[in-house]
């Protein structure tokens, strides 16, 4: 057996291990908030899951035991492949779980999947990462391959916007430790984790001004962001250069 395809098999076994452990435990989770129709509608539409609040929390009722378990995959999901925005799945599982532990599972699924985006670029490398992400943007990234700041990439991490799905991909073909990134990815995301997870758990409770806070504070924030983009990856290329 080849040295990569070990790499994937050991990594895999431990993934397939959290994922067990993550069913096993799901049954201690409180149940998803259920203020509509009971479970049993039927869902051969993948996409449309996630087309609102109220279409998620009737497919997670329809699991029986499981679906924080699900609802952790479908974030690990999000990171890997990008089938939907996250933002959607980060407001649904404050609406679904409410603040604590749809804010937990939320985290436990971007880093899950933030680690398995890194792996796999890590070992299939550059021809696998194209797959995903689009060669302009690995090429406007690429700066990040050949040297990693750790404080650098945490800004990005918790730059607002930042497409930190691409990011994953993009640190897995670096030479940044799995330690390092695990810490920047996970504590990087998490304020906008939060601040996703508190707006749906604000409609959840029925807290509309609250919410009303909150998306404003989220719509300034992406606008400023997106109005400055150019000027902060400048400035962010600059002082990586620097470092």
């Amino acid at each position: 057996m080849s040295d990569q395809r070990r790499r994937l098999a050991i990594r895999g076994i431990i993934f397939v291990v959290l994922v067990a452990l993550l069913f096993f435990f799901s049954r201690y989770i409180p149940r998803p908030f259920s203020a509509f129709a009971p479970p049993g509608e039927d869902f051969d539409d993948f996409e449309g899951i996630y087309s609102s609040s109220d279409r998620l929390s009737k497919f997670l009722q329809s699991l029986g035991p499981y679906p924080p378990a699900v609802f952790v995959l479908l974030q690990v999901l999000q990171v890997i492949a990008a089938p939907f925005p996250g933002e959607l799945t980060g407001v649904a599982g404050g609406y679904v779980y409410g603040e604590t532990f749809g804010f937990l599972l939320s985290t436990i699924g971007l880093s899950l999947g933030s680690w398995v985006a890194f792996e796999l670029a890590s070992i299939l490398g550059r021809p696998f990462v194209e797959r995903f992400v689009k060669r302009e943007v690995l090429e406007k990234f690429n700066f990040l391959t050949t040297k990693t700041g750790a404080l650098i990439c945490f800004v990005l991490f918790l730059f607002p916007g930042f497409p930190k799905d691409y990011l994953c991909y993009v640190l897995g073909l670096s030479r940044m430790k799995l330690g390092t990134f695990l810490f920047v990815s996970i504590v990087g995301r998490l304020p906008g984790t939060y601040l996703l997870t508190m707006q749906g758990a604000t409609i959840r409770n029925e807290e509309y001004h609250a919410f009303l806070i909150f998306a404003v504070a989220s719509v300034a924030i992406l606008a400023v962001a997106f109005f400055y983009r150019n000027q902060i990856f400048d400035w962010i290329k600059h002082r990586h250069e620097q470092s």
